[in-house]
């Protein structure tokens, strides 16, 4: 019997602090303009020519209208999961994502605007640690869950 393989989108992930960190630990949630009451952690595909910090830096700028930030750690391995039914007709040919997180913190001078050339939110918020958890869509929560709890062990959150 033939094995089968999924494929995976290479993408990367940002975790944005609030310019307040370290004093407040607050993080940045956006809700997708496509899928209703699908809050999320800005990411996005890592083109063949960059590198994942190259690609941290666009999809942010792309996504949420600023790119002033400060990385202030990396999730050191790479993490993948696969689209629900409905989100992998979507994103065909891909089964899921594999992922590399970056932690991160917004300038003082970085203004957020999601009304961007091709908006991919529609709100946003900046919630506590304890908060996350009471809008991410539910099938990016298990790896959420493994990032934050590093960064935390880590002594960043």
């Amino acid at each position: 019997m033939k094995k089968e393989t999924k494929t995976y989108r290479p993408n990367v992930a940002a975790i944005i602090l609030s310019p307040k960190y370290p004093l407040i630990c607050e993080l940045f949630i956006a809700s997708r303009t496509d899928i209703k009451n699908a809050w999320q952690f800005p990411q996005g595909g890592i083109d063949k020519t960059e590198t994942p910090k190259e690609a941290l830096y666009r999809e942010l700028k792309e996504e949420i209208g600023t790119d002033a930030i400060d990385i202030i750690a990396e999730y050191p391995q790479w993490i993948s999961y696969d689209f629900p039914p409905l989100v992998v007709k979507k994103m065909y040919p891909y089964d899921g994502q594999i992922q590399k997180y970056f932690l991160v913190r917004l300038k003082e001078e970085g203004s957020i605007n999601i009304h961007t050339e091709e908006p991919e939110f529609d709100e946003y918020k900046f919630v506590t640690i304890d908060e996350v958890f009471n809008y991410i869509t539910y099938f990016k929560r298990p790896v959420y869950k493994q990032v934050l709890e590093y960064f935390k062990k880590k002594g960043y959150l």
